[in-house]
């Protein structure tokens, strides 16, 4: 594999690197600015730690460093064998093992010719990298996953043709970042050969449906059009154990061009370009951790399952 080092860390100064410093210093001033802003309610702030750094290239050949960093208060993964993770991913759901960690935002660096590169940093926590750099098959699962969030998050493609650097264990600087405090349900997207799963009946009573643009009582912030949707319990009759809503999303090609948000008791879902928009309250808590997503591209309905917090 292939070394990579600096020798004194000047190395932005060197002949013909100037107009890669200038970009890094502006993104440094950037960093600098975002990090003195107090975090926003529902998000907590983490100092990243270096663990190791991995280098790729992006489609156009321009050098792509990876920084993997660890934080305390970045929630562990469940702990899982390598056979455990082997049965899974050979399962029709391989889906289930998820690896919480934060994608941080691109950084403008230099490299050792002084010549300009991106560098990313992913957090995760520490026990978590003790896993990884000890089996090679939770490492080439982590990376896969990796290389998969940053090639989705930021619509680039990444060389899977990568290498872990022997004597560096990050590239450039390492800012803080903000992450959510609240957890964010992944939309899981269904091939449009498999069906969706049957968890809502039609003799299910909906809590609520085709409610007006005002049910999250305020103003919409958006000029996007609200979709349809139904929003069922279940059990259907007393008090439940979990609501399932449905959401209509016809102009939606894929998963990854939607936002959503689950707070305690609401559901905020966006899309790009202002396809669609929708921002209403539920009639009961929900677990927001234990929530799931699903869209099925055939269908065009987006599934939320949401267990709902058991009466005090």
């Amino acid at each position: 594999m292939e070394a990579f080092e600096v020798a004194d860390g000047n190395l932005g100064l060197l002949e013909g690197g100037e107009e890669a410093l200038y970009q890094q210093l502006l993104m440094q001033a950037a960093q600098e600015q975002q990090e003195n802003q107090p975090a926003a309610s529902g998000s907590l702030k983490i100092i990243p730690k270096p663990g190791f750094c991995l280098k790729t290239k992006a489609q156009e050949g321009d050098k792509v460093f990876i920084n993997v960093c660890t934080a305390e208060n970045m929630p562990p993964p469940k702990d899982m064998t390598e056979a455990e993770l082997l049965t899974l991913l050979d399962s029709d759901d391989p889906t289930g093992y998820r690896i919480p960690m934060s994608l941080g935002e691109p950084h403008a660096e230099v490299d050792r010719s002084s010549k300009g590169c991106t560098a990313y940093d992913v957090v995760i926590h520490p026990t978590f990298l003790v896993k990884i750099q000890s089996s090679q098959v939770f490492m080439g699962f982590f990376i896969t996953i990796v290389l998969e969030g940053l090639e989705s998050k930021y619509e680039m493609t990444l060389d899977r043709n990568w290498v872990i650097l022997k004597n560096k264990k990050f590239i450039g600087t390492l800012p803080e970042q903000t992450i959510r405090s609240q957890s964010k349900p992944w939309i899981m997207e269904m091939d449009s050969s498999e069906s969706m799963p049957d968890m809502v009946s039609a003799d299910k009573k909906p809590l609520i449906s085709e409610v007006s643009s005002q049910s999250a009582g305020e103003e919409r912030k958006s000029k996007a059009p609200q979709p349809k949707f139904t929003i069922v319990q279940e059990p259907p009759e007393g008090y439940p154990e979990f609501l399932v809503a449905e959401i209509e999303l016809p102009k939606v090609k894929t998963a990854k061009s939607v936002t959503l948000d689950l707070g305690e008791d609401r559901i905020l879902l966006k899309s790009r370009a202002d396809i669609y928009y929708l921002d209403i309250y539920l009639p009961y808590n929900i677990v927001q951790e234990e929530c799931g997503a699903q869209y099925n591209r055939k269908t065009k309905i987006l599934t939320i399952t949401m267990p709902v917090q058991p009466q005090s």
